[in-house]
């Protein structure tokens, strides 16, 4: 579709891990998270993926459920050892013969398949390899990328590679939080970072080479944001500055950093703290492979869920504003701050020049079934319409935004917090499986329907 004629995208985001289940079933290969999961402490009251949402025996409820809800896309992500059990060689045909029918039946409905190829289900015997930290998963990632275009080819054509690369890398390698859960140091981290970077710009390549037909690639980060207390100009900069450099010689902060993943991709160099900061521990990186890095891409996803206030302190430089007593938090304790939206996108917007969708937005809220037989979200209602207002905001400042994602479609395993958080705009009771949509589902259904937010 050309650009001009390109309609907004009204859509809904998963992944494979959080709702699927099934996770030993139809040939499915074992994924980090699979393992993870299992390892006594590492997940809230040791819940595991293992059913989830049980999406893959639900499919045609929850698509039906989409149809309902009215969203024009559905951003979901592959679960790499579902479709090559190893990583590399064998295909396992059941496992792509179930994203093919997902596929059809999005299609069937009129939703737009929006896939993500890397949501963390690293296949774990490429773990037992090194993961990450192994330079021959780049080869790995654009195999598989290559499998799906041309499986896929002609009904997908919207792609991102990589979801969230600063979790992958400082989660799962630095902090240990998330899967594989390992501590390691800085040449370890940049040289994961550098893998990372030439994975993506491979599958890039992938993706175009094997599919008939056009597609649109992107990547969806996440990232540190910070917005200004006032539209002063000195602030506005103190925001900008705070969201692309940092200062940090911490890994567990600097890896955080918006530029420390984009400017790569974009402008084919290392951030200048970076190289300041972290030079003794930068792998090189040939003439070659910045090309592969810096493949063209045709838009910019975002994962967006709050930020943090600023001002120009001494010198100009980006001050904290210390958040007032009872600031607004959502159930799982992260800030509701609205106004992150507005700034994230405009300040992308005119460093990368892309059309942006925000790719995850959303909240957890404690929610329950009533005595009436509902589930009643009313904060995450409110949640949605101040960042949406902000994002009318974006676009009136001048940004392509080309789509929206709420996070998340339903209620799912939330990495290490279990079935302990609610996300999605329907409700799912864990032991049956039973779908309830939630009144922020219709209230979504409203806006779609309207064409706008408030």
């Amino acid at each position: 579709m050309d650009d001009e004629k390109r309609k907004f995208v009204w859509g809904a985001a998963t992944a494979a891990y959080q709702v699927e289940g099934a996770a030993f079933e139809g040939g499915k290969g074992l994924t980090i998270w699979d393992v993870f999961a299992h390892e006594k402490g590492r997940i809230y009251m040791d819940q595991n993926g293992d059913t989830a949402c049980d999406s893959y025996h639900h499919v045609d409820e929850d698509v039906a459920l989409m149809a309902e809800l009215g969203i024009t896309g559905y951003r979901f992500s592959i679960d790499w050892a579902r479709v090559l059990p190893e990583g590399t060689g064998r295909v396992n045909e059941e496992g792509l013969a179930w994203y093919s029918h997902l596929v059809d039946a999005l299609l069937e409905k009129g939703i737009e398949p929006f896939v993500t190829l890397y949501h963390w289900e690293l296949p774990y015997a490429l773990q037992m390899k090194g993961g990450w930290l192994n330079p021959g998963i780049a080869d790995a990632f654009a195999g598989y990328a290559a499998l799906i275009a041309e499986r896929f080819s002609g009904r997908v054509k919207h792609y991102f590679t990589i979801n969230e690369p600063q979790c992958v890398s400082v989660l799962g390698y630095v902090t240990g939080e998330h899967a594989p859960g390992l501590r390691m140091g800085r040449r370890e981290f940049f040289q994961i970072h550098k893998n990372i970077l030439l994975a993506h710009g491979l599958a890039v390549r992938a993706l175009r080479e094997h599919s008939r037909g056009p597609v649109k690639v992107g990547f969806a980060p996440c990232g540190a944001f910070y917005y200004p207390s006032s539209e002063r100009p000195e602030d506005i900069e103190a925001a900008r500055r705070a969201t692309f450099h940092t200062d940090s010689t911490e890994l567990k902060e600097a890896g955080w950093n918006v530029a420390l993943f984009t400017d790569p991709i974009y402008f084919g160099r290392y951030p200048e703290e970076t190289l300041r900061l972290f030079g003794d521990a930068l792998p090189g990186i040939s003439r070659d492979e910045w090309e592969i890095i810096t493949e063209k891409l045709d838009f910019h996803g975002q994962n967006l869920y709050n930020g943090v206030e600023v001002r120009a302190g001494k010198d100009g430089r980006p001050e904290r504003v210390r958040r007032y007593d009872g600031f607004p938090r959502t159930a799982n304790g992260w800030p509701v701050t609205p106004e992150a939206m507005r700034w994230a996108i405009r300040f992308l917007s005119e460093r990368y020049r892309l059309p942006i969708y925000i790719t995850e937005n959303g909240m957890s809220a404690h929610d329950e079934v009533s005595l009436d037989g509902r589930v009643h979200d009313p904060n995450r209602i409110d949640f949605m319409d101040r960042y949406l207002g902000e994002l009318n905001k974006a676009v009136r400042d001048g940004a392509d935004v080309a789509g929206y994602f709420v996070w998340s479609l339903m209620d799912n395993f939330e990495w290490t917090l279990g079935y302990s958080e609610r996300f999605g705009i329907i409700y799912v009771d864990f032991p049956t499986g039973r779908r309830i949509p939630k009144d922020s589902f219709y209230h979504y259904q409203r806006i779609i329907r309207g064409g706008e937010t408030q």
